[in-house]
């Protein structure tokens, strides 16, 4: 409004100017927020570019958002104390984005320490080192002897090309799990998984021995973390596939940043980032991935994965919701790195771990484990399983520790088939049923014994 006071001396009083007069001045300021709402939140000077989710939900411009993603890694890492100076991490690689984007990641923050530990006067503070494992499923599936090798050979110009320090490359085929029992690895493994007659058990599976070979590799050369490339897209297909599949109790455990319950800790650091937000990166940064050695998924997995897929093109925040909610769930005590005592880890690092650490329910510590998936159980649900047990046959006694998942999809049900399963089993399976924290099957069989029938006894 116009000042009515003939003595007004404000600068910026509108005396003198109509309402016409001014409306240039107004649409000019309205176009200059337009033009500034198009350029990037963060450095406010470049555009913004598409991540492939929406068009309309571009917020960083190239540079700034290689700087998010990174900085969504290295905040995962840090809070959690998912990689120390001390530590030796090995890097599960599989060539899809995920895997290639934390290879790409955890090789920056190795370069980086390796500058700063090259420019310090009194080296204290060593650089951790890294491996590379490549986990060849080629016995099980339709892929061409050439195509398999010319995987390989693009897995090894990946490791090789990346910058010093040097990384080690472990191409481990599936059937070296049963490396150690004398038997023909690649027969063995068929037997195990033709056994398995549902299409989703054979595939978790097949997924609970990557992950037992990974152990393997870990333990064997000496690393202290295994690095998984998981992200919120596929933490949000688990979510959803382990509720189907009646895996509530132990789903926190998987969903975490940390999983300690293995000998070797699994970290997750890419548990915030999405595969949209990958694939672009991959493309912004030329990094290669390798199409041939992601196949579809079948059975539930598939369904939940094509299920997703179209929750998120319809709404592009619903992959995070999924895992926000699930979030929510109480943790395990195994759910965190154990606390760091090391004298070459930074006492900032232990302040920080302490403080962002997982605050878990004591009520939810578990001291069971499935034989088969590693999941957590339920004692009460465990001793229900023994208390039905009508024999005195150790795959009896295997199968009743299980998860009520892992029976219901993976164990055959006919008795004669169920032994052979188990005598199919690759040797650290058997071992971890028999001297995990269950104890071995001579004192699970004991804790049992009113339960089990004699071979002479009929079933009432």
């Amino acid at each position: 409004m116009a000042c009515s006071s003939s003595t007004c001396n404000s600068s910026g009083c509108y005396k003198g100017y109509n309402e016409e007069e001014r409306k240039p001045t107004t649409r000019a300021a309205v176009n200059g927020r337009n033009s500034h709402q198009n350029l990037c939140v963060k450095c406010k000077s470049n555009e913004p570019i598409c991540c492939g989710i929406d068009r309309d939900d571009a917020k960083f411009c190239r540079d700034c958002f290689k700087t998010n993603i990174y900085g969504k890694f290295k905040q995962a890492v840090t809070y959690n104390a998912m990689i120390t100076p001390s530590d030796k991490v090995l890097v599960a690689f599989s060539g899809g984005p995920s895997s290639r984007v934390v290879l790409q990641f955890v090789h920056e923050m190795q370069y980086r320490a390796q500058r700063n530990y090259d420019a310090s006067k009194d080296k204290s503070l060593p650089v951790f080192g890294v491996g590379v494992a490549f986990v060849d499923e080629s016995s099980i599936h339709s892929f061409s002897s050439q195509e398999i090798e010319k995987a390989i050979e693009d897995i090894r110009s990946i490791v090789s090309n990346l910058a010093p320090p040097s990384k080690e490359l472990y191409v481990v085929p599936i059937e070296n799990i049963f490396s150690s029992d004398g038997f023909d690895g690649k027969e063995r493994l068929k037997k195990l998984l033709d056994a398995v007659s549902d299409d989703t058990g054979k595939e978790d599976l097949l997924i609970h021995l990557q992950l037992l070979l990974l152990q393997k590799v870990a333990s064997e050369n000496g690393y202290t973390r295994v690095v998984l490339g998981s992200c919120t897209s596929r933490i949000a297909c688990h979510v959803i596939s382990a509720t189907v599949k009646g895996q509530g109790y132990s789903l926190s455990a998987d969903i975490q940043y940390v999983d300690s319950r293995w000998e070797i800790p699994v970290v997750l650091p890419l548990r915030d980032c999405s595969a949209q937000e990958l694939n672009t990166l991959c493309g912004l940064d030329g990094l290669k991935i390798l199409e041939l050695l992601n196949g579809p998924r079948s059975g539930i997995n598939g369904l939940v994965s094509s299920f997703v897929k179209v929750l998120q093109e319809e709404n592009p925040s619903r992959e995070c919701t999924i895992v926000r909610t699930a979030g929510k769930l109480t943790p395990f005590h195994f759910n965190r790195i154990p606390e760091i005592h090391d004298s070459n880890v930074p006492l900032a690092t232990r302040r920080r771990q302490k403080r962002h650490s997982l605050k878990p329910n004591g009520s939810l510590s578990s001291e069971s484990f499935c034989p088969i998936c590693n999941s957590p159980l339920d004692k009460s649900n465990l001793s229900s399983s023994l208390s039905s047990l009508g024999s005195h046959q150790n795959s009896d006694i295997l199968a009743a520790a299980c998860c009520s998942s892992c029976q219901f999809q993976i164990l055959p049900k006919e008795p004669s088939l169920l032994e052979q399963f188990v005598s199919l089993l690759p040797q650290p399976l058997i071992t971890k049923a028999n001297h995990g924290d269950q104890g071995d099957f001579s004192l699970l069989r004991e804790q049992i014994q009113d339960f089990l029938l004699s071979d002479g006894e009929d079933e009432n």
